[in-house]
């Protein structure tokens, strides 16, 4: 069989079938009246502003439970959320995106989107597939064209006194970076946008629904490794293509579901965080003025940007019944991971809801903790580092235009849709 073949039609069928005979719960989307016993993360109010709620939670009850999504757990002190992120045992990754449908148990080892959705020991050799792309040196190696980049966007601006920064700055920056990473065509950037929005966000969709929205991603995906097949190039679709586990060639579906984490991760993730930095230094003239006058300040305010608007919730499954530190957790219960919950907590950090740019100690958990911690943590942070070194540059004096025409975007990666931002000229 050639590596061609193994990229046919057989392989959206088997996805297709899977998807179906996963579980399906009952689709709920009243508001959320009681957060302990009813919680949603795709609420407006959660999107909107959920430090408050969760901070009474972690207060009152730090583990909240929601009969939706068909059971669902959410932990909110930082010693659930670790416990629980290194506890490989009694928790499983097989799915990681909070929906009303569980994916069946047969994706083990791999799941759908491996690494971050495989189990031990499998785990283990899939991530190691993916490290060299993302070593210091190789992010260095991006750091020039990155920099070029964010000058271009500013650029485009075209001296106007109110521009929209997540979607025509923060979202523009991973795009362009994660499809060179992948080797995908720069002009389907805004196709990117749209797979991120209907994937994390659209959880609350049918499953038909949700499918055929998958489906349109997954056959983009496929052109493009059919694309790379053709004309192989030094790229990260290649190198996996071309990439042997435990002796043999990678599976169809570890391909498709690897390209698949990396474009959607690797681009909300960091929109989002840039976004966030933003709309923190727009609205607070004392923090963005000092910053502007220390340059050499913004890695240390960076990682604090990242621990208090820390964009990822992650989650899992849960996997036999069991009694969890005085719940009573289900097989497959969900569990999310509110890793902004977890930097928020008083027993962690001093300080802990307010935003200090000089924090000197910031063992920040927003790259995530456990086996799953980001493996393109390096990446993100020279996205970021650049994104606002550029803009301070360039634009140092900015304000919200109008702070009710924010929009944040619901689910389990959050971080400003829109964000007017006025320049000062």
């Amino acid at each position: 069989m050639t590596v061609d073949d193994r990229f046919g039609e057989d392989l959206q069928r088997t996805r297709r079938q899977r998807f179906l005979s996963g579980h399906q719960s009952e689709i709920v989307t009243d508001p959320v009246t009681d957060w302990a016993t009813d919680f949603s993360h795709v609420d407006p109010e959660w999107a909107a502003d959920p430090y408050p709620i969760q901070d009474e939670l972690r207060r009152s009850c730090p583990i909240a439970h929601t009969d939706r999504f068909g059971g669902a757990w959410l932990p909110t002190r930082y010693e659930d959320v670790a416990a629980i992120a290194y506890d490989t045992e009694h928790f499983t990754s097989r799915a990681i995106i909070v929906s009303n449908m569980r994916p069946p148990a047969d994706l083990a080892p791999a799941g759908g989107a491996p690494p971050i959705s495989s189990d031990p020991p499998f785990h283990h050799d899939a991530r190691k597939l993916l490290l060299p792309a993302f070593t210091k040196n190789a992010v260095a190696r991006q750091e020039p064209g990155t920099r070029a980049y964010c000058h271009a966007l500013i650029d485009a601006f075209d001296g106007r006194d109110v521009v929209d920064a997540a979607r025509e700055y923060a979202k523009q920056i991973p795009t362009r970076v994660i499809a060179d990473l992948l080797g995908f065509p720069q002009q389907d950037s805004e196709k990117f946008g749209a797979f991120v929005e209907n994937t994390l966000e659209d959880v609350n969709a049918p499953a038909e629904v949700r499918l055929r929205r998958l489906t349109r991603l997954s056959e983009y995906l496929l052109e493009q490794i059919h694309d790379h097949i053709a004309h192989p190039r030094d790229d990260l679709t290649t190198h996996l293509l071309d990439a042997e586990l435990h002796g043999r060639r990678l599976e169809p579906g570890h391909v498709l579901g690897t390209i698949n984490l990396l474009l959607i991760a690797g681009i909300d993730t960091t929109w989002s965080a840039i976004g966030a930095s933003l709309w923190h230094l727009a609205k607070t003239p004392a923090d963005r003025e000092r910053l502007v006058a220390e340059p050499e300040l913004l890695p240390t305010a960076m990682e604090e940007f990242l621990r208090a608007y820390a964009p990822v919730t992650m989650a899992r499954l849960v996997k036999q019944d069991m009694h969890w530190n005085g719940v009573d957790m289900k097989a497959d219960d969900w569990v999310l991971l509110p890793f902004p919950a977890a930097n928020r907590d008083p027993a962690q950090f001093d300080r802990a809801g307010e935003v200090v740019i000089d924090r000197e100690v910031n063992r920040h958990a927003a790259f995530g903790l456990g086996i799953h911690r980001c493996v393109g943590s390096h990446l993100a942070r020279m996205e970021l580092r650049v994104a606002l070194e550029v803009w301070l540059e360039r634009i140092p004096s900015f304000t919200l235009a109008d702070p009710g025409a924010v929009t944040w975007a619901p689910g389990q990666v959050r971080g400003p849709r829109t964000l007017p931002l006025r320049i000062a000229r």
